[in-house]
């Protein structure tokens, strides 16, 4: 709610600081003291449109700066979004300057306008002859409808919530899917050509190192053969071989063998030696008759060497490597067949989802559409009791593709004369009748608006007697609720105040300016007084505002 106000140099007004309190605040003056002007500096700190004809002649500078206490809930969120620290307490300041500086600021920080103005909607709200009030804007006449049925209608609201929740990410799994499966659709022809060149080459682990040490077997066969068949004569092919000269000596010692045992020892190591090279002989003989120079047999192996080396290049330094990349390739292939499946069955999933939205959507038109219809017919009750004699109301409904807060856009309609057809709030209520009409919606909805603080100007426009005490009966339970701060000029809604100010406008003699009053008991007396007899105040005037005060707490 609304604590204190701070103006400087604001048209008419110098220098003006007042404070608030909960409950009904009335204001009242003489006409042109300045009350309108009070309700523009409010309306400026609020966020509305600024114009350096404001600030007072002669200055360089206007500022007005508006105290908040108790900061509803609503309004966290948009602190933390801005960068301030939450707190019980906020100061809205606004200055304009004739260079054409506007700067606003929340608790001393900075902020852009647009968030200054969005910021304000969650604290306050100005009915009269402004157009930024939220009854005007149709986007905020849904609000009015849930607010007026909370039980049956937010329930539907929180399924069709969910269910608008699940349509999203089921949309947004789908795109990421198609997206992804677009992607290996461009792939998908070089993929399987990778996957068959690799298959065609039938690898065979460690047959890159098979081959690196065969290739030279086969290029140096003549020089292997030669060598094979020299060792072999050496060790065994002729008289004068190795093992026949080792069979010689071991005959030799067989003589004398059984006189010594260190000969028998001897002989028994030649012996091991004859048995060895007779195997290793037998060896390279059988190597050798395997072992033949084929000239196909090396170009193929060359052959297959550079393949596998260039499959190396291309896919790996190893024919492990290859095998891998192989092992991918058939995956990747895999998951786009999966893909399809998988996007067959998410677009079944998203038809359900979107199936029971528009059915959850359905059952929640169902009920704000009857919830509108018993918020028409006691809108024009009230209405009639705010000198509204032959106001009819309608709710017009049109759908809307499915949201967070379902497939409805509402918007109140009216008319106050016989034979019309209802028209836009906007396009057919004057100042006045914009005050009383949001005054018979916050008497309906009562304590479901969050909004802190309610100002009323020009709510009295039009009516007199006994409406007038109709509104200020109206204004003094809807403060239980709110915080209200009301301008008028009949005593009739001024007898009904928990709080009275007046504005007072002066003249110093070189200039006007309009000052605040707040009144006690006596004063107030005084003030209903003036209002009911004009500026001669007699002993009936005095009894007759004495009577209205009395009357005003009788209602209570």
């Amino acid at each position: 709610m609304i604590a204190h106000i701070r103006i400087n140099d604001f048209a008419i007004i110098d220098n003006l600081s007042v404070d608030f309190h909960p409950g009904l605040n009335i204001i009242t003056g003489e006409t042109g003291a300045g009350k309108s002007i009070i309700i523009e500096a409010i309306s400026l700190a609020l966020g509305s449109r600024a114009d350096s004809t404001f600030i007072r002649s002669g200055k360089e500078k206007a500022r007005v700066q508006v105290q908040f206490d108790q900061i509803p809930p609503s309004a966290i969120p948009l602190m933390e979004e801005m960068g301030i620290e939450p707190s019980d307490e906020i100061v809205i300041t606004r200055e304009l300057s004739l260079n054409g500086k506007n700067i606003c600021r929340i608790n001393s920080q900075i902020v852009p306008l647009s968030a200054l103005s969005r910021f304000c909607k969650t604290l306050a709200d100005i009915h009269g002859q402004y157009d930024h009030q939220s009854l005007l804007n149709p986007e905020n006449h849904l609000s009015f409808v849930d607010l007026f049925a909370p039980d049956r209608i937010l329930p539907h609201m929180e399924g069709v919530r969910q269910s608008f929740q699940e349509v999203q990410r089921l949309k947004s799994q789908l795109s990421a899917l198609q997206k992804s499966e677009a992607e290996f659709l461009r792939k998908k022809d070089f993929m399987e050509f990778e996957l068959e060149e690799i298959r065609a080459a039938h690898l065979t682990p460690g047959e890159d190192e098979e081959l690196s040490e065969r290739i030279p077997l086969l290029q140096n066969s003549e020089r292997i053969v030669e060598s094979l068949l020299t060792s072999y004569d050496l060790l065994y092919g002729t008289e004068a071989s190795i093992l026949a000269r080792i069979k010689k000596a071991s005959d030799s010692l067989s003589h004398s063998e059984g006189f010594s045992r260190d000969i028998q020892q001897q002989k028994e190591v030649l012996d091991d030696c004859y048995y060895r090279l007779q195997d290793t002989a037998e060896e390279l003989r059988k190597f050798q008759d395997h072992f033949t120079y084929d000239k196909d047999a090396l170009d193929q192996a060359i052959e297959r060497q550079e393949r596998i080396e260039q499959l190396k290049r291309k896919y790996g330094g190893s024919i492990d490597s290859i095998l891998d990349y192989y092992k991918q390739l058939q995956e990747q292939l895999s998951l786009l067949e999966d893909a399809s499946y998988n996007r067959e069955h998410l677009n079944q999933e998203l038809e359900a989802s979107e199936t029971l939205l528009k059915a959850r959507c359905r059952d929640l038109t169902r009920d704000r559409k009857d919830a509108a219809l018993r918020l028409k017919s006691l809108l024009e009750a009230e209405l009639t009791e705010l000198n509204f004699k032959d106001a009819k109301m309608d709710v017009l409904f049109q759908e809307i593709p499915p949201g967070e807060e379902g497939a409805d856009q509402v918007e109140f309609l009216i008319c106050t004369n016989k034979g019309e057809v209802p028209k836009p709030l906007a396009k057919t209520a004057s100042g006045g009748e914009i005050s009383r009409i949001m005054l018979a919606f916050k008497s309906i909805l009562g304590n479901g608006d969050a909004l802190p603080t309610l100002i009323f100007d020009e709510i009295d426009s039009g009516i007199s007697g006994i409406t007038a005490s109709v509104v200020g009966n109206k204004l003094r339970k809807l403060s239980r609720e709110h915080q209200i701060l009301c301008i008028t000029h009949l005593p009739q809604i001024a007898a009904f105040g928990d709080h009275h100010y007046r504005i007072i406008k002066q003249d110093t003699g070189e200039r006007i300016t309009t000052t605040v009053e707040p009144l006690d008991q006596d004063g107030v007396l005084s003030e209903i007084a003036r209002l009911t007899g004009g500026l001669s105040i007699t002993k009936a005037t005095l009894e007759n505002a004495r009577e209205l005060l009395e009357s005003g707490r009788r209602q209570e």
